[in-house]
């Protein structure tokens, strides 16, 4: 009688970076642009890495959160989300990873990029990377 295979055990926890790096890939699943990630460990110790993310409607932002907390959910839950109702600005926070989901507009307004410059950027694959604007093709 053959050897059954078991299947290896799923990984259950996440360092910060990885954890940032699945936010984006997980809201670049959901036609999310403009997607950066900043490690912000040595300058602030509201986190290690904030995730800044830009989404075309208030349902596509929510639709972002979602699968962001949906998939994350077996590594542990989200400490805390913010504006999920109204969608334009979505802030949850994972205690070591901020997400920022925005309106291309109130992004722009607040401009947590360049408030946040001085952090250097985590490397994301090509096509998390390179995503933008349907309409800017």
């Amino acid at each position: 009688m053959p050897a059954i295979k078991e299947k290896p055990l799923e990984k259950l926890t996440l360092t910060a970076a990885e954890r940032a790096l699945k936010c984006a890939e997980l809201a670049y699943d959901k036609k999310a642009y403009d997607i950066c990630v900043r490690d912000i460990s040595r300058v602030s110790s509201i986190a290690d890495y904030m995730v800044i993310i830009s989404g075309s409607s208030d349902k596509q932002n929510q639709a972002i959160a979602d699968n962001i907390r949906s998939g994350l959910k077996k590594f542990g839950k989200v400490n805390d989300i913010e504006g999920a109702t109204d969608g334009k600005w979505i802030v949850m926070d994972y205690g070591d990873v901020l997400v920022h989901i925005f309106h291309d507009q109130i992004r722009r307004y607040y401009d947590l990029d360049g408030l946040w410059g001085m952090a250097p950027d985590l490397e994301l694959p090509a096509e998390i990377k390179g995503a933008r604007k349907e309409s800017d093709f």
